[in-house]
């Protein structure tokens, strides 16, 4: 009897922990469809791993510095106009004009945007886009949705992409063949940009987790008048802190990194 009581006291043992272990985390409220999103992100993240990924890297491998350069500001500079409809609906004069001088600066003197002199001339590049415009007339940001191929969103910032793309001069071309040609050619640029991103990624405990804590402390913070461009280092490292500190505070522990 004493061998059997003993297997039997190990199952409920081991069956408690399992219990235990399959308990669900604490639900965050700003992301009720959870389980969907996590599915949508592991398609993503296949997708980018099989395809983008490679390509960005090779991209970054065969293409001069300076040829990235050219191509990024190129392609700021084509979609700036989203920027300045968007203060103009949130009424924001001042920056529109400013944003006017940038846009005309750098397609003239940039030569069609392949260099920034407007930043050289203290006209910084702004952030701007339909979705902070429904967030500051005082839409609520919904849920946290993940796009099949586009990523982290939230319905509110989702259904801004959609003005926002008849706002692109690129919506208005009408060779196919050069539409498609920008179209692939921004994206790689796109996935180029995000390069620096992927080592805190892939040593995140929970990617996801660590996503969307990024994306939503990004979109906060620039909801509430900051600014986050490609050149501000301090703004990357304080938003990456943030999203850190609160994958923590999730229950989900943050790896430890090797200290110099």
């Amino acid at each position: 009897m004493q061998p059997t009581f003993r297997v039997t006291a190990l199952t409920l043992a081991l069956l408690t922990l399992c219990g235990c272990a399959a308990a669900p985390a604490k639900r965050d409220a700003r992301d009720p469809w959870e389980r969907m999103n996590r599915t949508t992100f592991n398609f993503n993240t296949k997708v980018d791993h099989a395809v983008l990924r490679p390509a960005a890297r090779g991209y970054k491998k065969v293409t001069p510095e300076f040829l990235r350069t050219g191509i990024s500001n190129f392609f700021d500079n084509l979609d700036y106009p989203i920027v300045m409809v968007n203060d103009l609906l949130q009424g924001q004069l001042r920056v529109f004009a400013r944003d006017t001088g940038r846009l005309l600066m750098n397609t003239t003197l940039g030569i069609g945007g392949l260099l920034d002199p407007a930043s050289d001339a203290g006209l910084e590049k702004n952030v701007n886009d339909f979705g902070l415009t429904l967030g500051r007339w005082g839409v609520h940001k919904g849920p946290y949705f993940v796009i099949p191929f586009l990523g982290p969103s939230d319905v509110r910032d989702g259904i801004g992409r959609i003005p926002d793309a008849y706002a692109s001069p690129r919506n208005y071309i009408g060779d196919w063949k050069v539409h498609y040609s920008l179209w692939a050619l921004g994206l790689l640029d796109v996935r180029y940009r995000l390069l620096p991103t992927d080592e805190a990624l892939d040593s995140a405990y929970d990617p996801y987790l660590f996503m969307k804590n990024a994306y939503l402390q990004r979109r906060d913070y620039l909801l509430s008048g900051g600014q986050s461009t490609p050149g501000n280092e301090s703004d990357a490292d304080k938003l990456l802190d943030e999203a850190t500190k609160e994958e923590e505070d999730e229950g989900t522990p943050a790896p430890q990194q090797p200290r110099p």
